[in-house]
Parts: C-alpha cells; sequence; structure tokens
C-alpha cells in the first residue's frame, strides 16, 4: 500500500490506493422466444454450423439468461411455468444464472399498461388481491425449486411505471400508491419466504422503463413504503427514451448513490442491424437509430459496447438485451410471426449469429472505489454529516449522507480513474456549516480532486491546519 501526501484543507489529504476485488458484471438477454424459435425450426448458426442458442450466448459471454412468465390466461404455450422450466433449465446447463420476469399478466405488461389476469379481475378488495400475489408468486418460485431452476434474480412485474393488477387497460391517471405498495411489498415478500424454504435467496430486481422515469418512480415508491428489492433494473431503447447517453448516465449515479447497496442495470435494450428487411422492420430500425451508430452489424455492436461502457462507468453492473434470439422470419406458421423485431437481433435473415453478441465480453474500462474520510469529528446528537459535490450526476449537486461512526465521517462511491471532482462536507441539515476549509478550497468553496487510477482514500483530519 503507497501512501501519497497532499497539502490539503484543515488536515492532511492521504491517498491510499489499493486493489479491490472487481464488482461482479451481468451479461446476458432476455432469450423467453427461444423455445418457440427451435420448436418451428429455426437454426442459429455460428459459421454456418448449427449451435444450440444458450451454449452460443454463453460462449459470447453471457452469464445470465432471462425469462417471462404470464399467468395461467395466457393465450400461447409459451411463457408458462413449463415453457420457463424448459428455458432455465438449458440456461442452467451452460453455467449461465437465471432472472424470473413475472410479468403478472395474461398477456404483454409494460410500462404503458399493467392488466390484471382475467382469473383476478373480480377481486376488488385490495387485501385479498394482495393475498392471491403472494399465492402465486410464492407458488410459483416452489414449482421451480422443485425442478431445480430456483431462479438467481427475480422481478415482481414487467415495466412497472404504473400500477399494477390494473383494472382496466391503460393506466393514464396518477398511482395509487397506497393500493400499488400493498401489491408490490406482497410480492417480494412471497420472494423473500419462497427463497428461505428453497435454502436460495433470490435477489429482488424492479424494472422501470426508460431512465428518465425511475428517479421520481422511485422517490416515490420508497415514499410509500415500498422495500426489501435489491436491483434496480432499467429499460433504454432510443427510439421511447428522452436520455441520451449522458441521461442515462447520470440516472445510474443518481440512483446508485440515493440508495446504497442496490445493484443498478440495464435490464433491456435493444439496438438494429440494419434497416432492410419488412416495412415494419425498416421502420423500427429507423426509429431506433441514434446518430454515430448506423443500422448496420458494426453499428449494433458499437451502440451496445459504448452503452455498456456508460452503465459500468457511472456504477452500473450490467446490460442484458431484449429478445436477441426472436428471428420470427425463420418462424413460419408460429404465434411468433412478428415482423418488425428482426431488425433488433443478434442474429440475420438466415439464423447466422452478428458481432453485436460479442458487446458482452469486450473490454471495459471499470470505475475505482472512491472513500472520502474526515476524522476527528464529535457530532452533537442527531447531528447529520452531509457530502455534496459534482460527481453524483446531479446538476443542483444533492447532498447525501456520510456514515458516521468512532469519530469519522465516511463516503464511499465508485468514480472512473482520472475523473476531476469538486466536494464539500457540511455537518448541518441545512448545509450552512463547511466542515473543509483551507487554502486548496477554490472560489466556490469547494475541494478540488482528479480521483486516481486505482481505490483512492482521500483522509482529512478536522479541525487541523493543512500542511
Amino acid at each position: 500500500m503507497r501512501r501519497i501526501h497532499f497539502a490539503l484543507l484543515v488536515g492532511t489529504a492521504v491517498v491510499f490506493a489499493s486493489p479491490c476485488p472487481a464488482q461482479t458484471l451481468y451479461f446476458g438477454g432476455d432469450l423467453s422466444f427461444a423455445n418457440e424459435m427451435d420448436d418451428c425450426g429455426v437454426v442459429y448458426r455460428e459459421n454456418g454450423q448449427p449451435k444450440d442458442l444458450y451454449a452460443l450466448f454463453r460462449e459470447h459471454g453471457a452469464n445470465v439468461a432471462r425469462a417471462r412468465i404470464w399467468t395461467d390466461g395466457n393465450p400461447t404455450k409459451y411463457s408458462n411455468l413449463a415453457d420457463v422450466v424448459r428455458s432455465f433449465k438449458r440456461a442452467k446447463a451452460q453455467g449461465m444464472q437465471l432472472l424470473l420476469d413475472f410479468h403478472y399478466s395474461d398477456w404483454w405488461a409494460d410500462g404503458g399498461k399493467q392488466i390484471i389476469p382475467k382469473a383476478w379481475a373480480g377481486i376488488k378488495d385490495d387485501r385479498k388481491l394482495a393475498q392471491v400475489l403472494y399465492r402465486y408468486t410464492y407458488d410459483t418460485l416452489m414449482a421451480l425449486d422443485r425442478e431445480g431452476v430456483m431462479p438467481d434474480m427475480v422481478q415482481p412485474g414487467n415495466e412497472i411505471n404504473h400500477e399494477i393488477l390494473y383494472h382496466g387497460r391503460w393506466k393514464t391517471g396518477p398511482i395509487n400508491w397506497k393500493r400499488n405498495a400493498l401489491l408490490l411489498n406482497a410480492a417480494i415478500r412471497a420472494i423473500r419466504d419462497a427463497g428461505k424454504k428453497a435454502g436460495t435467496l433470490p435477489k429482488v430486481m424492479i424494472q422501470i422503463a426508460q431512465p428518465e422515469n425511475n428517479l421520481p418512480w422511485y422517490a416515490a415508491a420508497v415514499k410509500a413504503g415500498v422495500t426489501g428489492f435489491d436491483m434496480i433494473g432499467i429499460s433504454y431503447y432510443p427510439k421511447w427514451s428522452t436520455d441520451s447517453f449522458n441521461g442515462l448516465g447520470r440516472t445510474i449515479n443518481l440512483l446508485r448513490n440515493r440508495y446504497p447497496g442496490k445493484e443498478v442495470l440495464v435490464v433491456e435494450t435493444a439496438y438494429p442491424w440494419t434497416t432492410g428487411g419488412s416495412a415494419a422492420a425498416a421502420a423500427l430500425a429507423k426509429d431506433n437509430v441514434t446518430p454515430g451508430y448506423p443500422a448496420t452489424p458494426e453499428g449494433q455492436k458499437n451502440f451496445l459496447v459504448d452503452l455498456s461502457q456508460v452503465v459500468i462507468a457511472n456504477g452500473g453492473v450490467g446490460v442484458f438485451t431484449w429478445a436477441p434470439d426472436w428471428v420470427p422470419g425463420l418462424c413460419r406458421g408460429s404465434d411468433a410471426r412478428n415482423i418488425d423485431w428482426p431488425s433488433m437481433t443478434f442474429f440475420d435473415d438466415k439464423g447466422e449469429v452478428l458481432p453485436g453478441i460479442d458487446y458482452m465480453q469486450a473490454a471495459y474500462q471499470r470505475p475505482v472505489s472512491v472513500t472520502i474520510r474526515l476524522h476527528g469529528v464529535k457530532p452533537a446528537k442527531g447531528q447529520v454529516f452531509n457530502i455534496w459535490g459534482d460527481f453524483f450526476g446531479d446538476p443542483d449537486f444533492t447532498p447525501f449522507p456520510m456514515h458516521v461512526e468512532a469519530g469519522t465521517a465516511e463516503y464511499k462511491t465508485t468514480l472512473m480513474p482520472g475523473t476531476f471532482i469538486r466536494f464539500q462536507v457540511y455537518g448541518d441539515k441545512a448545509m450552512q456549516k463547511p466542515l473543509l476549509t483551507g487554502p486548496k478550497l477554490t472560489g466556490d468553496g469547494v475541494v478540488p480532486e482528479t480521483v486516481g487510477q486505482t481505490n483512492t482514500v482521500f483522509d482529512f483530519e478536522f479541525g487541523k491546519p493543512a500542511n
């Protein structure tokens, strides 16, 4: 461990640089169409040779497979319990982790609609509905456990921007948070209880579509009492989002700092590799094209690589693609004849794998751990220490609480090596009493620093003169 001394502030700033285990990164895709594609004769190929889809994904860097499940009113023979078991057994045979995505609907649930299953539509008492939701979630997970495929991660709902189990088709008004929190907490409790019973505790992921919707949703959810989730999953599609990569990065950075201990990732994205094919496929592709990333096989790969680097740089833990396996043009006569998605998959019109799949094994630059410590503090009863700075991704410099223990106030985060940061520490809620003073402060009263190339600690002694 090396020590670098800086003449700084009210004491000595000591930067400790040492290695630490790298954060696990999750890469994979929602492969919910794979079984249907296989059944109707789709052949996935690499260099012209047939390949099992799950083996192909694993060989190209995937460590998680996601599968959706619809409730019993599902009109197809896919995305039900038996289909999920089949998918998860294929994924587990390749050593992949399993992510189960409950839609809590008989058909598609997403950021625009959350339609209650027909079998539950007559239940108007919210507490009784919460009990039904709990039992369905618990029983489904225990059934998967009996098959040897207990998920590693579970989503209680898919893109739940609006109120889940809605009695109607489209939810346009405000969320009834008393009801919504009751139902979500029942589902989360079922996941926890099933995990305890099975001896395998899945991580709970909540997914909200498009980054610009996440911060207000989580603020309202936490205020309403939603609790017990471990992961924040974001959908990011250029067509439906108002945010650029920069906006996505800011959201990830703020979410992980506002909700410490929660892992943040992009759980759904996709990008076109062509604007050819049917009129519908061409239209979807053109709507999703982002400047600098043409709709070509290399353009698709470059978009996903750059997106993943933004996620990782801002403290996110992974990127999943949605329906990279869905090649309906090869699936004649099936329920998956939809013709607008082939431009967004990882396979051409002959089933040959495209280079975009290799985004999962690109050489990403990783952030380093950064800790800011103020020693020698003697907090009064109820006193709060806040750190305030320009490295959270918030243009308003929102303050974040520091952990105070044994006379030390500390804040930990991750930042990219070489990042220029400014910060200040306050010992009052009104942020009127700055605790860091001295000759190195800039004109606006904050400390300027640059993150090192390895894990870094900025150490200050309260009340001592700078060296």
